[in-house]
């Protein structure tokens, strides 16, 4: 009798937390799987000849987060559900993914995971601590990212004219974070470069990255359909000139600069026109 009352229980402890596993597997923050953006592909590139190229020119524009409508790529400020940030986005490819992240917007200087932290002021540091026993030992604490400080992006796109379509196109070649943080050492705000990512290889892993919808949780698009579809609001900073391609801050001040970048935006909507033929 014992033996049967013995099997008995254990049986209903193996059916509770049979139970609770079970339960535990199903809860979800969702009424659905989600399937289309993680498991979606890049839009691949057209292939190009260059005897279909009439005309191009390299042309870097800034992307300031701030405005309304790129909120999208500055928040989460922190990773939630299934959001985050693009920066949040980037570093965790370079991390894991082995995204490859350069110095120059020539992509030529390889920069390591190490580098990125001191871009960041996000490296590892040595900490005296006080452990069990009341003595001083040295421990490391790992250095931590603040998304927050990435306010804008730069990014370096080729417009250029297909004469196949008779088109006027654009690719963005790369895409840099800008950093704006406060200066330990004078208490004065600060603006910094901190990596360039070559933006064809970063595609794959923007696509499966979905962005919030404001309109319709049910209807998001990928990061990479964001940038494809021209979803951000950006205003131009450079373009490619014989004067080692000086930015525009080089040469015109203040509301100046905004003229200046005007003058680029018109001229390149002028070319496109003037080169069909009526």
């Amino acid at each position: 009798m014992k033996k049967l009352i013995a099997l008995v229980l254990l049986g209903l402890v193996f059916t509770v937390a049979s139970q609770k596993t079970t339960v535990a597997q199903t809860v979800t923050d969702n009424i659905y799987e989600k399937e289309n953006i993680p498991g979606k592909r890049p839009v691949p590139f057209r292939s190009l000849r260059e005897a279909d190229i009439l005309w191009s020119k390299k042309i870097w524009q800034v992307i300031d987060v701030r405005k309304k409508m790129n909120h999208p790529i500055y928040y989460p400020l922190q990773d939630m559900d299934d959001r985050r940030s693009l920066i949040s986005l980037l570093i965790y490819g370079i991390k894991n993914e082995g995204l490859t992240a350069f110095g120059d917007d020539e992509f030529k200087s390889v920069m390591t995971f190490e580098e990125v932290q001191r871009a960041f002021d996000a490296q590892a540091r040595e900490q005296q601590v006080e452990n069990a026993e009341g003595e001083l030992v040295t421990e490391e604490i790992e250095g931590e990212f603040k998304y927050e400080e990435v306010t804008q992006y730069e990014i370096k796109e080729m417009w250029y004219f297909d004469r196949q379509h008779s088109t006027m196109r654009v690719r963005i070649l790369g895409i840099c974070p800008i950093r704006t943080y406060v200066d330990q050492e004078t208490g004065q705000f600060r603006k910094a470069k901190t990596f360039w990512i070559y933006f064809p290889e970063v595609r794959p892993l923007l696509a499966h990255q979905e962005v919030f919808n404001r309109n319709n949780d049910a209807q998001r698009v990928s990061f990479d359909d964001l940038f494809w579809q021209r979803r951000f609001d950006s205003y131009i900073v450079q373009e490619s000139n014989v004067y080692d391609n000086r930015p525009i801050t080089t040469y015109m001040q203040v509301v100046n600069n905004l003229m200046e970048a005007n003058r680029i935006q018109e001229e390149l909507f002028n070319i496109e026109h003037d080169l069909w033929e009526y």
